[in-house]
């Protein structure tokens, strides 16, 4: 729609043709930000590939728990193998040292996942658990179904503790995440949440974090006094 729209909340009875044909090309699937959001409550079959065994999971598994769901579009793909390799290579530092509970989903059935993850050489000893979701009612609860093509989008929320999404990320398919920097952004969050810091531009542990929580009126409008440029850029 066009920019000098008005931000407010629109009646919906007076939206355009025109507008409603640009929402659907450009959003058709998109529930909204859920950042600051609960997780969606749900309940799915499930292949957990370390046990070899189906499985059901929900949302009470995760309470409690730092966790991230991972959407990706279908098994028997070609990015999507390389995404769960690489999540499944790092689980040590993710699931290991963070403490942060992993559940992939595509909209495939139990049965399919089996056979991925039993046919496809690069999923050589996963240990990761994939729900199953052939109904799209969890890729819709998570706002990252596209709805003509039955499949999820690239879609990966961190949930804290309390059961509040505080990170989202969302891709087209032609193209895939970083595990790496996931993982960046589960220790800003969790140090975050431990301290009441808050995390600068590409904080990694080890580096400085800003006070606000014991420093906020003399940070305001001098957080270069804090931290320089030069430390915000540093590896």
């Amino acid at each position: 729609m066009a920019c000098d729209k008005p931000t407010s909340a629109q009646d919906q009875t007076q939206t355009s043709k025109e507008e409603t044909m640009n929402e659907t090309v450009a959003a058709p699937t998109q529930a909204g930000v859920l950042v600051l959001k609960n997780m969606p409550e749900f309940k799915a079959e499930a292949y957990n590939a370390e046990t070899g065994h189906y499985t059901e999971v929900s949302s009470d598994d995760y309470k409690g728990k730092w966790t991230v769901v991972c959407f990706y579009p279908a098994d028997f793909t070609f990015v999507c193998p390389t995404e769960i390799a690489a999540m499944n290579a790092h689980l040590d530092v993710i699931k290991g040292e963070l403490g942060c509970e992993v559940l992939a989903v595509s909209t495939d059935t139990k049965f399919s996942h089996k056979r991925f993850v039993e046919t496809e050489p690069l999923l050589k000893g996963l240990k990761l658990t994939i729900a199953a979701d052939p109904t799209h009612e969890l890729s819709r609860k998570f706002g990252v179904l596209i709805e003509d093509a039955g499949i999820a989008l690239r879609g990966r929320f961190l949930i804290n503790p309390d059961g509040v999404i505080v990170a989202q990320e969302v891709q087209a398919p032609p193209v895939g995440r970083n595990v790496k920097e996931f993982i960046r952004q589960i220790q800003a969050h969790q140090h975050a949440y431990k301290t009441g810091e808050v995390c600068p531009a590409g904080w990694k542990p080890g580096k400085k974090t800003l006070p606000v929580n014991t420093d906020i009126e003399l940070m305001t409008g001098r957080v270069g006094d804090y931290i320089t440029l030069e430390e915000i850029l540093a590896d």
